[in-house]
């Protein structure tokens, strides 16, 4: 057991790294003078906040609510473009069942790069009706998707914060279409 758990801990170290590595190489790949604009962390750090019950009106921070099977939903509460050219939509995954349930796993996908990786949201796209565009989850040098991974049982009630990221549409397209396998498509909207 503790060969096993050694290799899991030499994974997750090697892929931090890989990760912050590619989020700063997409940084200075892209931008191009929008100084101006507020930066990622900033953002976050905004909506990781403590997150107030449906009951005491939160609407003014929910985006779409996405519907999916067994009580399971989506719940957007940002989709921020990033000066690195991409999109990272925030929310929280919610078991509004009467059980426990399995997250399912059409959630990552289809494609065999990602499925290899766990459980994830890696079939998750964006799509720009403007711009008749399709928009993949983005993945980092391993081919892991950029999402919220490693998914464990939803018990009833509980909800999980989960994020995706995209390659982001040009700028002047705000409005796009979150779909992810097995649940409603709902209309989102950038900002940044």
């Amino acid at each position: 057991m503790s060969n096993r758990f050694t290799s899991r801990v030499s994974r997750g170290l090697v892929a931090w790294p890989v990760a912050i590595g590619l989020a700063f190489g997409v940084a200075a790949c892209g931008g191009g003078g929008d100084d101006d604009k507020p930066d990622a962390s900033a953002t976050s750090s905004k909506s990781s906040g403590s997150k107030p019950d449906t009951q005491e009106g939160d609407a003014a921070e929910t985006l779409a609510e996405l519907k999916g099977p067994s009580g399971l939903f989506l719940k957007v509460a940002s989709a921020q473009r990033d000066a690195g050219g991409f999109v990272t939509v925030n929310g929280d995954l919610k078991n509004d069942g009467s059980k426990a349930i399995n997250i399912p796993a059409q959630l990552s996908g289809n494609e065999t790069e990602i499925i290899r990786n766990g459980k994830s949201l890696g079939g998750a796209t964006l799509v720009d009706p403007k711009g008749k565009k399709r928009y993949y989850v983005l993945r980092d040098t391993e081919g892991r998707p950029l999402t919220t991974t490693q998914f464990q049982p939803l018990k009833a009630g509980e909800s999980l914060p989960v994020f995706m990221q995209f390659p982001a549409p040009p700028a002047d397209t705000t409005e796009v279409t979150l779909q992810l396998p097995m649940f409603t498509p709902g209309a989102i909207e950038i900002s940044g």
